[in-house]
């Protein structure tokens, strides 16, 4: 069975939602997704005969962390569990990926930026997106791992230089793909579906399409889980991350990412790929650490990045993450500004160079990063020469990220007349164009 998300308004689900029948639920859910039941409890930590009786009825479906945790690896939409559970009243229930934010909720300014992220990353191709995680199309061509790497590889070419238009447009085939050539038995085709789901989730955070980057951040978390590799199992981490931070869940996020890391140290680091790993993810659990406040721990883990990288080589392999001293200086440059301390991120950062970074998507984040720094210590005309240094880079950065685009905004209205923010102003405005 090729796997799908079920369809929650379908008769079938409809029904098992109106009888109450919790376990009927899971395993139709189950068979949708194309799992058996060792599947489903290699992805949750119980056994196949501890999902057979939940989903026989032998075991009442009163446990509710075994419900969530199978509900979690099924990406059984919340309000689908609790009108099954009778915790809300049954209702014909849409499934999470296919919604946009819903802008009545939002402030004027949030639903302008909206609308401008439209532009970047037109509203067709997001939504053709969402239909395709919502009801997964069958691959373009015939699927064939050969196939699959040149996709991948392409994609994350096109995520480095920005093309984040032409990458949403390429996703849909990308994880159809990847699906169709993942063996239920073999521990790398889950491998690769994850680092599949983490560059559609890096790529929907990137652009502000939260809704979507949830779901496939989800997927990841349990494809890597069935790989049983730490290293796609960090990686997967370090994307739902992203998406945590963004929900404002930062203590979530330095827990996520903090087992990631043990888990990888646990391998004892013992090849280049283990030990780049080992160093990207205490620069990602600094940053989530930052953003939560725990400034103690941020400032640990960021030394101890900064130890680890000084021992890997400065130009990477082909590991899963391309870490350098640079790189995690870079880290430095986000974990002080996110921590308050704007002259100190400056100070880290003007030691960097552009050409240490080897795509365009990491130089425009230097000088993002160091605008960022420069615009919460007050200096309006570093961070407008900074933000124009970023867009000559790679304009992404600065049109496809509402937070950039905020500062952009924000040194028009205060600032029109500082050196730079004219001319940056009708920059980004013809990019939107």
């Amino acid at each position: 069975m090729r796997a799908q998300v079920p369809d929650w308004n379908s008769p079938r689900a409809q029904k098992l939602i109106a009888d109450g029948d919790a376990g009927g639920l899971i395993r139709w859910a189950r068979q949708q997704h194309g799992w058996r039941q060792i599947d489903l409890g290699k992805a949750t930590g119980y056994s196949a005969s501890a999902v057979s009786r939940l989903e026989t009825a032998d075991r009442p479906a009163t446990d509710l962390d075994m419900l969530k945790r199978f509900a979690e690896a099924l990406v059984i939409p919340a309000g689908v569990l609790a009108a099954v559970l009778r915790v809300t009243p049954p209702r014909a229930t849409t499934v999470a990926s296919a919604q946009r934010p819903a802008v009545s909720e939002e402030d004027p300014m949030k639903r302008r930026s909206l609308l401008a992220a439209g532009l970047a990353v037109p509203a067709l191709a997001l939504d053709h997106l969402d239909e395709a995680l919502a009801l997964l199309p069958a691959p373009a061509s015939a699927p064939t791992k050969d196939r699959l790497t040149a996709q991948y590889r392409q994609a994350r070419t096109q995520f480095n230089r920005g093309a984040h238009a032409d990458l949403v447009r390429a996703l849909p085939d990308l994880l159809a793909t990847a699906e169709a050539c993942t063996d239920q038995e073999e521990a790398v085709g889950y491998a690769r579906l994850a680092a599949c789901y983490d560059l559609a989730t890096e790529t929907l955070s990137k652009v502000g399409h939260y809704a979507g980057s949830r779901i496939t951040a989800d997927r990841s978390t349990t494809y890597a889980r069935l790989s049983g590799d730490p290293l796609a199992a960090a990686a997967s981490a370090r994307a739902f991350s992203i998406v945590l931070r963004h929900e404002n869940r930062a203590a979530t996020a330095q827990r996520v990412t903090l087992h990631a890391a043990a888990q990888v140290e646990a391998t004892g680091l013992i090849t280049p790929g283990q030990a780049a790993t080992y160093a990207q993810m205490l620069c990602t659990v600094a940053y989530a650490a930052a953003e939560a406040g725990d400034r103690d721990r941020a400032l640990e883990m960021i030394r101890d990045a900064e130890r680890a990288a000084a021992l890997l080589p400065d130009q990477p392999g082909t590991t899963t993450f391309a870490v350098t001293p640079a790189s995690v200086t870079l880290y430095k440059v986000g974990v002080l500004w996110s921590l308050g301390d704007a002259g100190a991120a400056v100070h880290a950062g003007q030691k960097l160079r552009p050409e240490q970074f080897e795509t365009a998507e990491r130089r425009g984040r230097l000088h993002t990063d160091m605008a960022r720094a420069w615009w919460r210590w007050d200096k309006p005309e570093q961070t407008a020469h900074a933000l124009l240094a970023a867009h000559r880079t790679s304009p992404a950065e600065v049109r496809d990220r509402s937070s950039i685009r905020a500062i952009v905004d924000d040194l028009a209205q205060r600032h029109p007349r500082t050196s730079g923010v004219r001319e940056l102003s009708a920059a980004v405005r013809s990019a939107r164009s």
